[in-house]
């Protein structure tokens, strides 16, 4: 077994930049939902191997609120950061933000909550270090983690139960 240590929330925190092609939008001229949601699993992805320093995968995403459109032309700016830690899991939040060049105005866009799990070389959860929260915003998030963390569970139960139903 590996001794745990305490990382702070920082450690992990990853931002991207990314321009908005025309691509990358839909026939309203705002960005396709599901090419947001891909660089949100990359940025939580790297904020999950940056907190554990192993290979992680998705195990939940969830609390994905579309706030404002974002516009072909804007940039956005994807940050995000472990808010805290359960044996081999870890809650992730992404925050997106996005940017008129012109104008220069910013506003948050997306938010979202993704569960992570770090693997061992056998490809088996294993135990990741806690995490220690420094700012306003860091301790709110780890305070209300664990209730985010028993209604993730309780979902995922009532969809086991659903789906033995079903068979």
């Amino acid at each position: 077994m590996t001794e745990q240590h305490i990382k702070t929330c920082a450690a992990s925190r990853t931002v991207m930049t990314q321009l908005v092609f025309p691509s990358d939008t839909n026939h309203h001229g705002t960005m396709f939902g599901g090419k947001v949601m891909e660089h949100i699993d990359k940025v939580a992805a790297i904020c999950g191997m940056r907190h554990a320093r192993k290979p992680i995968v998705t195990a939940s995403s969830d609390s994905l609120d579309f706030l404002a459109p974002i516009r072909v032309g804007d940039v956005i700016e994807l940050e995000g950061f472990v808010t805290w830690t359960h044996n081999s899991s870890m809650e992730v939040i992404v925050n997106v933000h996005s940017e008129n060049l012109f104008s220069g105005q910013r506003k948050l866009t997306v938010t979202a909550f993704f569960t992570l799990v770090a693997l061992d070389d056998h490809d088996k959860p294993t135990r990741v270090d806690a995490v220690m929260p420094q700012t306003e915003e860091e301790k709110h998030l780890f305070q209300s983690a664990p209730e985010r963390y028993k209604q993730r569970m309780s979902r995922k139960e009532e969809r086991r139960r659903s789906t033995r139903k079903e068979i």
